[in-house]
């Protein structure tokens, strides 16, 4: 089970992950915020996120995922259910 804190500390480890790849700062970067709306974030860059991610967590993400990971909190809950954070 993930305490507040760590998800916090793994909130934070995607947001500079999206915000490496967007080629933003992390703290650019709100929780809600829309990728593609807020951040003219493309299909290539949702699949490089997708990638590191599932490289740095060492977790496999179908791409049917990609089309729910529009913000950052749907990112972290999706990585959570495939990284089994979630208990």
């Amino acid at each position: 089970m993930t305490t507040v804190a760590n998800k916090q500390e793994q909130l934070d480890e995607i947001r500079e992950i999206v915000a490496e790849v967007l080629e933003l700062e992390p703290e650019e970067i709100a929780d809600a915020g829309l990728f593609v709306e807020e951040y003219e974030a493309d299909s290539l860059r949702a699949i490089e996120i997708l990638a590191r991610l599932e490289k740095k967590y060492k977790v496999e993400i179908p791409q049917s995922e990609l089309p729910k990971m529009v913000n950052l909190t749907e990112v972290y809950n999706i990585l959570a259910q495939h990284a089994g954070w979630l208990g």
